[in-house]
C-alpha cells in the first residue's frame, strides 16, 4: 500500500484491519491477521505507529519440526524524504539510526510491515521452550520417541589414547 505523503490529512490517517493489504508479504505462506496503524505528519517528517499480528510458519532450531509462531510486533517508525544528492559524508548521530526515508513523495506501509514483522521473529526459533530435540546418535527426534542411544559416543581416533593416563601413573 503506498501512501502519499501529500495526501496525509492534518489530523492523520488512521488504518485499522488488513483489508487494504490483499497480499503484504512477499512469502504467500504468511498471514497478516491484525493491523491497527496510525499515520502522522509533521512537515516532511512522517511517523507511523501501531500494532501488528502475524503468523509465520517456522522450523523448530532443535527438532526441525514445522511449526507456527504468532508475532505482535509494535511499530514506531520515522520517515524523512531521501536526499535528493548524495553530498558529503556525516557522522550518524544516535537519531539517525532510528529514522528511514522515503522516495518521489510516497510510503511504502506493505514493506514497513515486512521488515516489522521479519525483525519481530525470534533469532533461535523453538516449537516448544521443552523440546528435547534430534539424538545426535540415530537423528530420531527425542519428542516423538524415547530412543535408547548412548548419548556421548567416543572418538574411534582417541582410542589409542584411552588407557594413557592409568598406564603412566
Amino acid at each position: 500500500m503506498l501512501i502519499q505523503i501529500a495526501e496525509i490529512p492534518d489530523e492523520g490517517l488512521r488504518i485499522e484491519g488488513v483489508a487494504d493489504f490483499p497480499r503484504p508479504f512477499e512469502d504467500a505462506t504468511w498471514a497478516l491477521d491484525e493491523l491497527s496503524l496510525v499515520v502522522e505528519k509533521d512537515g516532511d517528517v512522517v511517523f507511523v505507529r501501531g500494532d501488528i499480528e502475524a503468523r509465520v510458519p517456522l522450523h523448530c532450531g532443535r527438532c526441525l519440526e514445522p511449526y507456527t509462531v504468532t508475532v505482535h510486533p509494535s511499530v514506531d517508525a520515522r520517515f524523512v524524504p531521501a536526499p535528493a544528492t548524495r553530498g558529503e559524508e556525516r557522522e550518524l548521530g544516535a537519531d539517525d539510526l532510528e529514522t528511514d526515508v522515503y522516495q518521489h513523495g510516497q510510503l511504502d506501509l506493505t514493506a514497513l510491515l515486512e521488515t516489522e514483522t521479519n525483525l519481530a521473529l525470534p533469532m533461535k526459533p523453538l516449537c516448544g521452550e521443552g523440546c528435547r530435540g534430534l539424538c545426535p546418535v540415530c537423528g530420531g527426534n527425542r519428542n516423538v520417541t524415547a530412543c535408547a542411544c548412548e548419548t556421548h559416543v567416543p572418538d574411534p581416533r582417541w582410542a589409542a589414547l584411552k588407557g594413557w593416563a592409568e598406564r603412566t601413573r
